[in-house]
């Protein structure tokens, strides 16, 4: 039996137990669901308690972030893991790690490559060049502003891997690499998660439950356990973001080239 046939069979054996298991489901929007309602005469709706309470712990507006990086801050943690998992992989299939395959050097400061070639290629290179701290500024604020308005890490360490794809675009692959290098976005990616788990980790130094941030008032010294939780989860925000920024360039960069990390679009 090839590999095709096999990958087939696995797919639709597992697509039916998921179709099997949806019928167990309450129908959407359904409002006596445990999730709207509650359990009878058990816990109370998960849904009401974060539109109701979610500002009075965590002192963040946006509901969307205080689920995410507070009460389900587990999830978001291994959804991060899962990202740098993925990237790994990537690495581990295409990366060509032959002995007779130098890296790429960095550009001599005097060399700027975004304007080499023909009209085409300075157009696109000079386009990128003034879009590129554009978006890389706005991602910035995504970051730092996602537990008070629409964002946070995941959209942008996008924006800002996006950005260094548009270095690549606008140049080719050897640019970008000058500025992020393999060494650099390998040792972020990991940073990122790190930061995640020290945030997790120092609660439970202090007495407390894994990614408990109310007790970290007494190291961010702050009035009450409720700011406590709002700044942990800016600092959460930016652990994401880091591994987000450096797995998605990490991936086009492995994609592009095929791994030679040269070259590429």
């Amino acid at each position: 039996m090839n590999a095709k046939v096999s990958a087939t069979i696995a797919v639709i054996i597992t697509g039916a137990v998921l179709l099997y298991g949806v019928a167990d489901f309450p129908d959407f929007g359904d409002p006596t669901s445990p999730a709207n309602a509650g359990v009878e005469g058990g816990a109370p709706s998960a849904s009401l308690h974060f539109i109701n309470e979610s500002y009075k712990e965590t002192k963040v507006p946006n509901l969307v972030t205080s689920v995410l990086a507070d009460y389900r801050g587990y999830d978001t943690m291994f959804e991060t893991v899962v990202i740098f998992a993925a990237g790994l992989a990537i690495f581990v299939i295409l990366r060509n790690l032959r002995s007779d395959d130098p890296l790429p050097e960095p550009l001599p400061a005097t060399e700027d490559r975004f304007i080499d070639g023909d009209h085409q290629r300075i157009i696109v290179g000079t386009t990128c060049r003034i879009a590129i701290p554009l978006v890389q500024i706005f991602a910035l604020y995504v970051v730092a502003h996602g537990h008070h308005s629409p964002g946070g890490g995941f959209q942008g360490g996008v924006m800002l891997g996006a950005s260094f794809i548009l270095v690549a675009l606008g140049g080719n692959l050897r640019d970008a690499l000058a500025r992020l290098g393999e060494d650099t976005f390998m040792r972020l990616a990991s940073l990122g998660i790190l930061i995640y788990a020290a945030f997790g980790l120092v609660p439970q130094f202090l007495g407390r439950n894994f990614l408990d941030y109310g007790v970290l008032e007494k190291i961010f010294l702050t009035d009450g356990p409720e700011m406590a939780r709002s700044h942990s989860m800016l600092g959460v925000e930016v652990g994401v973001a880091l591994t987000v920024m450096s797995i998605m360039f990490a991936i086009f960069a492995n994609l592009s080239s095929r791994g030679e990390m040269r070259g590429g679009l």
